[in-house]
């Protein structure tokens, strides 16, 4: 095992929802993560979304010692330097902003970085991977992509359907991620992306970051490390190198009702089993290889041992994240 290089990396993971405590931000600092995009809205409106801010920054300041929030990308390569884990918050949902355009920019100035513009579901922006019919970015959503670009909020396609999401990464002045998904050629879901988003994501400098969610890998819970880096090589050989990373949508320690509030949120009765599935109606049994954050070693082994080179592998285990941050949470200049 190679913890020398391991821990010299910058490490980010593209996107969490743990139920957050002490104990798994010692998880975080033992497995080496620089930087976590933290979600903190599935489909609460403002002042819920306000009311989640509030909580972090009583984890903050309880939890200094270990955590920093992530204002901008140069505090992620200073939770580097002080050997602390950066916080970066993100919203699954476009709910955040309600119907109003005017709190893109306020949601940014309280440091929500990063937003998608749907979960599943069709909503004011655009639609999600779960309907029936795939309408595209609405009107509201085109003003909004614009907006977000403006304030330098990054747009997330990770639970879009695929016209939408193409039609977002043309829209879009600056690239856009999809945080937390794998290739369909890898494993059917929904959720999944194909090659043709894959493409322009890469063409257009976006960014994917993989999921180590079992639904979303081949084989479940039982998929290998091997399995796993198989994948990545081939979609470096799609995409190139520079426009994949980690988002490894842990979802640590959270009861059955999150992921009944992450699926059903307020618009449902009725449990929503995602793929179908009833064997989907429970959280799945973790991989074997990385069951938290303190696996994060395994991830970078198996890529050296999958011929990826020293080089390569602290590219997709955090520095084309950092790269991609750099640019893109910088507010545009508008020349004023």
């Amino acid at each position: 095992m190679n913890s020398a290089l391991h821990n010299d990396l910058i490490v980010i993971d593209g996107l969490q929802y743990s139920n957050w405590n002490r104990e798994i931000f010692e998880q975080l600092h033992e497995g080496g993560v620089t930087m976590v995009h933290a979600t903190i809205v599935y489909h609460e409106q403002i002042r819920e979304t306000l009311l989640r801010i509030s909580e972090w920054n009583r984890l903050f300041e309880q939890n200094s010692d270990l955590i920093m929030p992530v204002k901008s990308a140069m505090d992620i390569r200073r939770a580097k330097e002080l050997g602390k884990v950066g916080i970066m918050f993100g919203a699954q949902n476009c709910s955040p902003i309600e119907d109003d355009i005017g709190m893109i920019e306020v949601m940014r100035e309280l440091n929500l970085m990063i937003m998608q513009l749907t979960y599943n579901n069709q909503s004011l922006l655009a639609c999600g991977c779960y309907e029936a019919h795939d309408s595209g970015v609405t009107r509201f959503g085109r003003q909004a992509i614009k907006e977000m670009n403006r304030v330098g909020m990054v747009i997330d396609m990770s639970h879009s359907a695929e016209r939408s999401t193409l039609e977002a990464i043309e829209i879009s002045q600056r690239p856009i991620v999809i945080s937390h998904a794998n290739p369909t050629s890898f494993h059917e879901a929904k959720r999944n992306k194909s090659d043709t988003v894959l493409k322009a994501l890469s063409e257009s400098g976006g960014l994917l970051g993989f999921s180590l969610y079992p639904f979303h890998l081949k084989n479940g819970p039982d998929c290998t490390l091997d399995e796993f880096c198989d994948m990545v090589a081939s979609t470096a050989e799609l995409m190139g190198i520079n426009h994949i990373g980690i988002g490894t949508d842990l979802c640590q320690e959270q009861p059955l009702s999150i992921l009944e509030w992450m699926r059903n949120g307020r618009w449902s009765k009725d449990m929503d089993y995602g793929e179908g599935s009833k064997a989907n109606a429970n959280w799945p049994r973790p991989l074997s290889w990385f069951k938290d954050s303190r696996d994060f070693p395994n991830i970078t082994n198996g890529l050296l041992a999958r011929g990826f080179s020293p080089e390569e592998v602290a590219k997709v285990m955090g520095l084309n994240w950092l790269n991609f941050l750099d640019d893109s949470l910088k507010p545009l200049n508008l020349g004023v």
